[in-house]
This record gives C-alpha cells, structure tokens and sequence, in this order.
C-alpha cells in the first residue's frame, strides 16, 4: 500500500567489547526483600511495608504486588499508590526515590477488606522478583570481541532494534524523544537492568493524565505495500478501564491523526483519534473478544496492515476482536467500518504512553522488527 511506513534494514553494529557471563550458583540474599506487616480489624487493615534492595543501586522505584482476596487500598504514605482490580502499584516519592545496595525504604497504606486477608506473595521491585529463595546466580566475566548483532527474529530487508547500540539513560540513535501537546510527568529512558534479550531496553514511565504523553519516535521509514510490525512489551499494571494508549502512528490519510495500540476496559484495544472509533467495540461482547496484557512479563505483540486490513497476534495467537478485514462485524470491526475507504497510510512509529483517565503504569519494550511481511515471535 503506497506510503504506509516501512522502516529501512538496521546494519549489524560492528565489533563491540561484551562480557561473557560463566554463572556460578552462591548462597547470597534475594535480590530485594519484602517485610509485610498487618495491623487488622473487621474488614480494615494498615498495613507497613519495608522494601530492602540487595542489588546495585535503584534511582526510582516501583513495587508491585496482587492481592489474593477483595481488598482495595484507601489511602497510603510515603510512596503514591495506585490499584487495578487486585494489582497494587506503589511508586516512590521525591524524597526516598533512591535505595543504596543494602538499604532499605518503608512506606505504608489502609485498606478494607472482605473474607480473608492473606499476604501477597508476588512482591516485584522494578520487575525483579523479591523475597526469592532459590539460589541467586553470581557472575564472573571474561571479555572477548563479539559483532553486535540484531535482535532476536531480524528479516532480511526489515528494520531491527533491541537498543543495544543506545548509550546512556537518554533515548538517541534511531529514536528521538516527543512529548506531543504538552509535557508533564511521563519519562522515556535506556533501562540496562531489564531487558527481554541481550542488556537493555526502553522504560517508559507513564503517568495518569492527558498532559503527561511521552514517545519515543522512530526516525527511519520508507514507502511500501505493507506494514508487519513485532516487539515485546512488559508491564507492572493491569490495563485500566479507562482509555490508555502505549503505540501510536502518524497517518498522513486521516488528516495526520494517529492511529493508535492501547487499552480500554482492561483489554487490548486499537484507537482511531479522529473519530474515536475503537477496535473491537466496547461492548461487552466485543470487549470479550480482545485480551488482557499480561503483567510483569514479557508478551509479544505483532500487527499487520496492508490496504485496509488490520490484524494482531498476542503471544503468537491472532486476536479475533483485534481484527478488521473490511467486511463489518457486529461487536468487533462494524463501528470501525462506519467510515468508507479506511486505507491508512502511515508515516512515522511511536511507542509510550498516553493515559485518558486514572492509572499510572510502567512499560518496557525491547526488541523491535518492523518488515513487509509478518515477522512471528522469537
């Protein structure tokens, strides 16, 4: 389909220094630990939560954590919390957002309960596991000279990005930092403590509220007849219900409004801003037939567009609701197919964090391929 983007080829990095680990099994402390104590009542509790860093130094921080019962955070002090169905996400504030190896930060919050209230056992710090007892692996390094090579699942032809070549904590290369209408609290930054492959990848830091976008843009693309586009996304909390949006396209035939990947009524959505048509429709029955984005581990994600055909897979699994092929279908494409000669032709590549509601989240992606044909998980 002519102009739809399609990125250019990555050249493979020349030579690189890299370690290469030898893992040796030593009897050392989890990589954080969780102290979780209740002070409970009929259908309340406060409960105090103490958070040891055992790895290298944290610069902000989040914990997240799923309640096995009905309980529902009220309020809290010391780190700004946030739920979502029974996710908790607790952030640090200004003030204690820093945790040396060894220390430790407390915070606290209220919450009713109905039936029983056990404890979580799924504390996660920044996506790393805590409280975790089976024997941690210590690292020694020799270096060697290696090529810096792609991605897994890199086509011929296809553009490739698992941002190994990125420096620093700031985002550069290929990929430029945007706020679009205004900027608030959102960040975009070069995480080398979680990565899906090789050593880094792009956090994003999105926060609640219209003013608080955050994208980083991709600077390569050419014309073509087709657009297939992979990577994989991991995130501390549940899709809300409210309208939120982590990949949006430019599209040059729609007045340049952007066609959009999110989540809306905690499930997979796409999003046409023009007209706010979704995909499926938000409908019980449509809703039903997208998919929740899985927390705290990596999901692939991969869609397709040519001519006037959108389709998404999930992990491998193509997604019914997340489908249009250009004949309506109630409850999932028929509000889509509303406007005759949908036929997008997209002119740049976004992934971030848009929210139109309540709910912070935080995102990482990694390993991004973008071809003429569909490029599958690796």
């Amino acid at each position: 389909m002519s102009g739809v983007l399609i990125m250019a080829a990555a050249a493979v990095a020349g030579a690189a220094m890299i370690a290469s680990p030898v893992s040796v099994h030593a009897v050392d402390a989890p990589a954080c630990v969780v102290g979780y104590q209740v002070d409970q009542w009929s259908n309340g509790f406060v409960a105090q939560v103490k958070v040891t860093n055992n790895a290298a130094p944290v610069d902000g921080w989040t914990l997240t954590w799923t309640f096995a019962g009905d309980q529902h955070v009220t309020s809290g002090w010391s780190a700004d919390l946030a739920q979502s169905g029974k996710v908790v996400t607790a952030r640090n504030q200004a003030f204690n957002r820093g945790i040396a190896t060894g220390a430790s930060v407390q915070f606290g919050f209220q919450a009713t309960f109905q039936g029983t209230n056990d404890t979580p056992t799924d504390f996660a710090l920044n996506g790393v596991r805590c409280n975790d007892t089976s024997p941690p692996t210590t690292t020694t390094t020799t270096t060697t000279t290696t090529p810096q090579l792609p991605p897994p699942g890199c086509p011929s032809g296809g553009f490739c990005d698992g941002f190994e070549n990125q420096t620093g904590t700031t985002p550069g290369g290929d990929w430029s930092l945007m706020f679009p209408n205004c900027q608030g609290t959102g960040t975009a930054s070069v995480d080398s403590s979680t990565a899906r492959s090789g050593t880094k990848s792009v956090r994003i830091d999105g926060r609640a509220g219209y003013c608080n976008h955050v994208f980083l843009a991709m600077s390569k693309g050419t014309s073509g007849s087709g657009l297939y586009t992979r990577f994989y996304v991991r995130h501390t909390t549940a899709l809300p219900e409210q309208h939120v949006t982590f990949v949006a396209m430019k599209d040059t035939a729609d007045g340049g409004k952007d066609l959009r990947m999110g989540g809306q009524n905690r499930a997979l959505q796409w999003n046409r801003e023009s007209d706010d048509a979704t995909l499926p429709e938000q409908s019980p029955a449509g809703v039903a037939q997208s998919t929740p984005l899985a927390v705290n581990q990596w999901t692939c994600v991969e869609f397709g567009i040519t001519g006037s055909e959108l389709r998404t897979w999930v992990n491998g699994t193509e997604v019914a609701g997340l489908r249009a092929d250009g004949v309506p279908t109630p409850d999932v494409d028929a509000q889509w197919l509303r406007r005759s000669g949908w036929r997008p032709a997209l002119s740049n590549f976004r992934l971030g964090w848009e929210s139109y509601g309540s709910g912070d989240d935080t995102l990482w992606f990694d390993d991004v391929v973008m071809a003429a044909s569909r490029v599958g998980c690796s």
